[in-house]
């Protein structure tokens, strides 16, 4: 068409076709255009093969810069005349509401969303440009002449619509990709082999990782994969102990105990962090009930169907033995299930604690959020007894202090405060499990955050800490704070656990680095959701949660990066809930993307180290969140060396901030009461995992995650915010003081004191600290007049009833 166009261009003026007789020219354009069209049987082709139809809402369009005039002048407009816009805008509009081009756009992979979208973007380019391509321009020339037909318009529509909806021309090549129906075949090594599977199952304590980890011993080398560091250092120390030498594999940590670093015949790893290409004679899957976890599920699949060892140890709980069953009915190996039973009994009382006065040596207190922590922490040192605390956003050094603290039979420290953080990963002195609350949030399916009673399986395995057979309790007891909660405990505890009936998957950077091939102007976050809509998994699969990836691709889109640097860093494992932690993981980003190495000098400036004890919670969640930093320095070192060298010095500091912060904890009562004597003065100090209550906006949870990127670095530091008032008293919790005292008054069971206390929203000791300040407020006057007057008629009808 451009050799045409080349040679109609090199005709005399004299010679070329007139504007009212370009009937040829704009015939053999046309024709020339329908050539472009697919065919109908092509198009559907996707929808024979019983694909499904791509979420196209997920689909950007790529923005087409219209055509400013250049120096070979507007082509069309000598071969025939200059459009008149008006016209132009006429025809386009009527083009758009002919059901024939919605329908040709819908075989060509134009839904209604993307027809509308294409349109307007064409019909922007078409009036927008100072000249069009020779052929677009007489077709346009030809029908407002009359000589053609709107429908001409639609090839040119289409060729458009594929340049800024790219994915349209390889819909079939990105459904191949993202595929994901015949995981076993990703893993041709495991595959080469006939694996031996034995399935240990059982409850905890009855001995079912014992036996795997013995024959994991005895091998001439072998792997041990489980679900946390703590694990794997236990396994690390256990088979050094036993003179077995053995490697350990963290995201954050390599130790090699051979002195000339040669690889040991084994090693003790987070599940992550294995390797499936190394050949073991034994590897050691532990807790395998959590490859349905929609966040980390994918790694306990990838071991499970990966792991290139002659016998595959597999430990958890009986829901699961189903689904591995038929894991390994389609890579052909059979399942050897071994049952166990606990070691020792328990028993749920029948009676709640009630009171803090009746607590026992060997007593540990499970709650679901820190406010709790802090609060019970506080009122069990206030009648005179020392308590140990842990909590999962602690370093790994300060659980293991504080659990040795309270295994210590020496130690006068009795009673232990912790929440589900001691499920696995600790080993505890637990004579008796009380539940504080049995609310707890979760996050669904869809990411969205819920609060809910625990599971039948969490119940089981926070209660089975209790009585232990290696512990000095040779019996175990579980129960519960308030009564109420006591029968909620006990159908929880005897409802059966529901089989695990799918496994987590997660695309590989390979996999993706394929789509960017075929979509290049797709932002990472874009190419995830266009994946995930294409994906398709059979019935014992399904794609894991991918919002945490996507919050950090969004966030640090802006950075240039390359491709697979990009993809590392979004799967970075940090709290997205810590603003400091995303503010350095975007600064080591943008320190990357300019060459520029992330040495030891920087990081302790970024970090202001050294540092101090904390003074207040505030403090020691900020030391935490540094912890936490200083983990995301050593897990971006083993993944780019040479950009982040310093990580044994980093390292360093780090050992001496989990000592700084174990003197926090240590001290946390008073780091508590000096916290309340801050917002005693001021704002509510409110940890950020504890969940604030908006008012009218549909009784939705707001979050720390919920607010502005800006509002969180102020809302977590308690920078005060120009021209903004901080929230003090009952008003950072949302409610108005008239509904407080109210709910103080009606304290009774069924009142929204009561609820909120049952549900682990609200303390007893905020909510006495909520009171004291809406009396201060209603003394001083800073009571609504009619409030008042309400308050005051209300009294006086009580009074005249009396």
């Amino acid at each position: 068409m451009n050799r045409c166009v080349r040679l109609l261009a090199r005709l005399p003026a004299r010679s070329r076709p007139s504007p009212h007789h370009a009937g040829a020219v704009s015939a053999a354009f046309r024709s020339l255009g329908a050539l472009r069209l697919p065919s109908r049987a092509a198009a559907s082709s996707s929808e024979g093969n019983g694909c499904r139809g791509p979420d196209t809402s997920l689909f950007v369009p790529l923005h087409m810069q219209p055509r400013a005039a250049g120096p070979e002048g507007d082509i069309g407009a000598e071969l025939t005349q200059p459009l008149n816009k008006s016209e132009v805008l006429k025809i386009l509009n009527k083009f758009y509401k002919r059901k024939e081009m919605q329908r040709l756009g819908g075989e060509n992979g134009l839904d209604a969303r993307l027809f509308h979208q294409a349109f307007i973007s064409f019909r922007k380019y078409i009036m927008e440009s100072s000249f069009l391509n020779a052929d677009v321009h007489i077709i346009l020339n030809d029908i407002c002449c009359g000589a053609g037909h709107v429908d001409d318009l639609f090839p040119f529509f289409l060729r458009h619509a594929k340049q800024i909806f790219p994915m349209l021309d390889c819909m079939d090549d990105l459904r191949k990709i993202s595929d994901l129906r015949l995981p076993p075949n990703w893993y041709p090594e495991a595959r080469a082999i006939q694996r031996r599977i034995v399935f240990h199952s059982g409850p905890t304590n009855s001995g079912k990782t014992h036996h795997a980890i013995q024959r994991y011993l005895a091998a001439k080398s072998g792997i041990y994969c489980g679900p946390l560091k703590l694990l794997a250092h236990e396994i690390f120390q256990k088979s050094n102990d036993a003179n077995v030498p053995c490697d350990l594999v963290t995201g954050e940590e390599r130790v090699l105990v051979d002195s000339e670093g040669r690889q040991a015949t084994h090693v003790a790893c987070t599940i992550e962090m294995c390797s499936v290409t190394t050949p073991y004679e034994v590897a050691v899957i532990d807790e395998i009930q959590m490859i349905k976890d929609p966040a980390r599920g994918w790694a306990w699949t990838r071991a499970l169907l990966g792991l290139c060892a002659e016998e595959v140890h597999i430990c958890g709980e009986a829901a699961a033995i189903d689904l591995v069953t038929e894991l390994m009915y389609s890579t052909g190996e059979e399942v050897e299930v071994r049952n166990y039973k606990r070691l020792t009994p328990i028993t749920v009382l029948d009676y709640a604690l009630e009171s803090l006065d009746n607590l026992r040596p060997g007593d540990c207190i499970v709650c679901f959020n820190k406010n709790d922590i802090y609060s019970v922490s506080r009122q069990i040192e206030a009648r005179g007894l020392e308590c140990a605390v842990i909590y999962g956003s602690l370093p790994p050094g300060t659980k293991l202090t504080q659990a040795k603290k309270f295994n210590d039979p020496d130690d006068p420290c009795k009673i232990l405060v912790a929440t589900d953080a001691i499920g696995m990963g600790l080993n505890l002195s637990i004579k008796r499990i009380i539940f504080n609350s049995l609310i707890k949030p979760s996050i669904n399916e869809k990411g969205e955050k819920e609060m809910d009673a625990i599971t039948t399986s969490q119940a089981l395995q926070i209660s089975g800490r209790a009585g232990r057979f290696s512990s000095v309790f040779k019996e175990g007891e579980v129960t519960t704070m308030h009564h109420d909660d006591l029968v909620l405990l006990k159908e929880i505890l005897n409802r059966s656990v529901p089989p695990i009936e799918t496994a987590g998957l997660h695309p590989t950077a390979e996999q993706i680095e394929m789509f960017a091939y075929h979509l290049p102007d797709a932002t990472l976050s874009n190419l995830i959701d266009i994946f995930v809509s294409l994906s398709q998994v059979d019935g014992l699969y399904f794609v894991c949660n991918v919002d945490d990836f996507k919050f950090l691709a969004d966030m640090i889109q802006h950075i240039p990066l390359n491709l697979r640097a990009r993809y590392v860093f979004c799967t970075a494992p940090i709290n997205k809930k810590q603003p400091f932690v995303c503010t350095s993981l975007l600064k080591f980003a943008r320190q990357f993307s300019r060459n520029e190495p992330l040495t030891f000098d920087w990081i302790c400036r970024h970090t202001h180290w050294p540092l101090v004890p904390p003074k207040n919670i505030k403090d020691l969640v900020h030391l935490e969140a540094v912890h936490d930093v200083f983990d995301l320095y050593l897990w971006l070192s083993y993944r780019f060396m040479d950009m982040f060298p310093d990580a044994n010095l980093v390292r360093d500091i780090q050992k001496e901030l989990d000592n700084i912060i174990q003197i926090g904890v240590r001290n946390i009562t008073r780091l508590i009461r000096a916290s309340e004597a801050t917002s005693a003065s001021g704002a509510i100090t409110v940890p950020d995992d504890f969940p604030l209550q908006r008012t009218n906006i549909n009784d939705r949870m707001l979050n720390l995650e919920d607010l502005p990127a800006a509002n969180q670095e102020q809302f977590s530091s308690g920078t005060k915010v120009p021209g903004q008032r901080r929230m003090r008293g009952s008003k950072a919790l949302g409610y108005k003081p008239a509904d407080i005292q109210s709910d103080m008054k009606s304290h009774v069971p069924g009142s929204l004191a009561s609820r909120l206390l049952r549900e682990g929203l609200l303390t007893r000791e905020m909510l006495k600290q909520l009171e004291r300040e809406w009396q201060v407020g209603y003394n001083n006057g800073n009571v609504p007049a009619e409030k008042r007057e309400s308050r005051n008629d209300s009294k006086g009808i009580g009074k005249k009833k009396k």
